[in-house]
């Protein structure tokens, strides 16, 4: 009976002893991860948190944080580069395509200066050249011996220059401060015009369109910084609003104006963007 009861008292013990062991170890992971107990680091004098406290408007708390990546108080200075150039030579497509010939490109250069309100949060401004140029040399289309016909010598370049103000959120990724996301959401106005050459009955044809626009877009992206206070972005246009209007003349005669508006939704390969931005 003595034994039986040692054994019972030895194995509440033990018992007792792994709860116990159990719950500190929960604890030391909870402390990990909570924002009041996680490493500090230096900046600008003060001591900060490399986490930012959030507030979880969700019913879960998914455990997901964002890292200090970019302190209040920075400035960034950056710029972000696209292009995309196409080139054809006597392409046939079976027998209904014939000798195309083609040369395009689309290039854009974004400089831009931003100023960091809070942490991992920005407010900047943007200037932004682009120019298009398209050349088609020749193209034959056979469809039947009743619709077939040809196009050469035509022409299409356009030059645009627009200003714009954005807000960009970024979300560390790592505690250490190097990789992160953000979404970049910016409001812009710009003007440029554009050139169409073409021959008409045998004529030459040369419409002029002199363009104003305005756009809100939102544009997610990555951050890397590949050095202490160099950083490699590339990000990409996903949705966009609109609004453009278009004065235009043929031969140097007027034809009226036109205004166009809308949205989209899609992955535009001409509207990916690389750049590096300075921190200070």
């Amino acid at each position: 009976m003595k034994a039986t009861l040692r054994i019972f008292v030895l194995i509440a013990v033990l018992f007792v002893a792994a709860n116990v062991s159990a719950q500190e170890i929960v604890r030391k992971n909870m402390r990990v991860f909570q924002p009041d107990s996680i490493e500090r680091v230096i900046v600008a004098g003060d001591t900060v948190s490399i986490i930012i406290p959030e507030r979880n408007f969700g019913r879960f708390d998914r455990g997901l944080f964002n890292y200090l990546f970019i302190p209040k108080g920075k400035w960034g200075f950056g710029a972000t580069a696209s292009y995309g150039e196409l080139q054809t030579e006597d392409i046939s497509v079976l027998s209904i395509l014939k000798d195309f010939d083609f040369g395009g490109k689309m290039y854009s250069v974004k400089p831009y200066i931003s100023y960091f309100i809070r942490s991992n949060q920005s407010v900047g401004l943007k200037f932004d050249y682009s120019r298009g140029i398209a050349d088609l040399y020749n193209l034959s289309v056979d469809f039947s011996d009743d619709l077939s016909f040809s196009l050469r010598d035509v022409s299409y370049h356009q030059e645009s220059f627009s200003v714009s103000t954005f807000y960009r959120a970024y979300v560390g990724l790592d505690p250490n401060g190097r990789f992160g996301v953000f979404n970049e959401v910016d409001l812009a106005f710009g003007t440029g015009s554009s050139r169409f050459r073409r021959l008409y009955n045998g004529e030459p044809r040369d419409t002029h369109t002199i363009i104003t626009q305005g756009a809100l877009n939102f544009s997610p992206g990555v951050c890397v910084f590949i050095q202490d206070y160099v950083s490699f972005n590339v990000s990409f246009g996903v949705f966009g609003l609109k609004w453009r209007k278009e004065d235009q003349s043929t031969n140097g005669i007027d034809e009226g104006s036109r205004v166009t508006s809308g949205a989209n939704f899609r992955f535009n390969i001409f509207n990916i963007n690389f750049g590096l931005m300075v921190v200070i």
